[in-house]
């Protein structure tokens, strides 16, 4: 019922050509232009200059980057402490329940 059909190739039809044939050319040197002479460059950036202000505020932003990473991964670490704890917890209050169903048959 559900067979699939290959699609079949037919012998292609009309005039076929002759490949063409490239023949080599000569390759002729271009006359050589002389390199120009070295021109002294302008720094492509100015360089950084760091004021007293400057300095201050890199400091600031690097220590607040740090104390909100290290709090991110406090409350992490918390988070994950209790809910361990609290499946602990679960944990204990199952068993009981099971040791004192057993306890009573």
């Amino acid at each position: 019922m559900l067979r699939p059909k290959s699609p079949t190739n037919p012998t292609p039809a009309g005039h076929l050509t002759p490949p063409v044939v490239v023949e080599p050319t000569a390759v002729v040197p271009s006359t050589q232009i002389p390199p120009p002479a070295p021109v002294a460059s302008a720094p492509s950036r100015p360089t950084v200059q760091l004021t007293p202000g400057t300095a201050l505020a890199l400091v600031g932003g690097g220590t607040a980057v740090v104390l909100v990473v290290g709090a991110v991964l406090v409350s992490m670490l918390l988070a994950v402490a209790i809910t361990g704890a609290s499946v602990a917890v679960c944990a204990l209050v199952i068993r009981s329940l099971i040791h004192a169903d057993a306890k009573r048959r």
